[in-house]
């Protein structure tokens, strides 16, 4: 396993959709969930309590903007998908859809969320992951919760920053305003691919952005290379990592925490 320890000293320039904000949240960050002993190892030592007696709440709002959405929400409630959360042996697990937050009563909902020891956020849209935790209040209920372990997967871990990009193969189906958006062309082992590339507002709880899905071979315009030109058009560190790879957050220093590749980016 390699680790990095770094001090959340680097902010961001100050423009007004970076609000370089960051959280005594605990994180981890990761591109495939629990996929290793290490990062499973770092996820007991963030609860400070074994997963038998922590208490889950998991988010599987980002996946809906897909046409495979439901389906992969509730394979994801069943623990039946590849990136392991839900199926990890916690006390209990409960559901937290943010679509159904605004007609709730916060009061209601945020006692719920304040009990849970570890929010899961799966992958999907970030943008419109992004848009709900805004629209749905938690976005400004997330940095009082010093208690919990926001563990977020793919686009739950993008969101986490205070900006961040995406790339798309298709149109947007969701909801969530990107703060810019452009055609870009990756070179890949397949020959060029043409993506539209976005950039926007995540919640602000880390000052850096993430790069899930490194080298993986079903997201050809996160290689290595490609990373780096995707990193070059955001204004703060990013790290690429791949699916073995996670960032354990606690009071302002990220420890790496990986049996695979990651790499960090300057800011340019």
């Amino acid at each position: 396993m390699r680790a990095l320890r770094r001090r959340l000293d680097v902010k961001p320039p100050a423009v007004a959709w970076a609000s370089g904000r960051v959280s005594a949240v605990k994180l981890l960050l990761t591109s495939s969930g629990i996929s290793n002993v290490s990062i499973r190892d770092a996820l007991v030592g963030l609860l400070g309590k074994p997963l038998s007696e922590s208490r889950a709440l998991v988010v599987p709002t980002a996946i809906y903007p897909f046409s495979v959405g439901p389906q992969m929400a509730g394979r994801l409630i069943r623990g039946e998908v590849t990136t392991p959360l839900t199926d990890l042996g916690w006390a209990s697990v409960g559901v937290l859809e943010l679509t159904a937050l605004p007609s709730i009563k916060q009061e209601v909902w945020a006692s719920t969320v304040r009990a849970a020891d570890a929010l899961l956020f799966w992958g999907g849209d970030p943008l419109y992951l992004s848009h709900w935790m805004r629209e749905s209040g938690l976005a400004d209920l997330l940095p009082s919760l010093d208690d919990t372990v926001y563990v977020g997967t793919s686009a739950g871990a993008m969101v986490a920053a205070s900006v961040f990009g995406e790339t798309y193969t298709e149109p947007r189906a969701g909801s969530g305003c990107p703060l810019t958006s452009k055609g870009m062309v990756f070179t890949t082992p397949q020959g060029d691919v043409s993506r539209t590339f976005v950039t926007a507002e995540g919640t602000g709880l880390v000052d850096f952005a993430v790069i899930p899905h490194l080298d993986n071979e079903d997201h050809p315009d996160a290689s290595l290379a490609n990373a780096e030109r995707w990193a070059a058009k955001l204004p703060v560190p990013t790290y690429a990592i791949d699916d073995e790879t996670a960032l354990s957050v606690t009071d302002g220093v990220v420890e790496v925490v990986s049996e695979g590749q990651w790499e960090l980016f300057a800011p340019r």
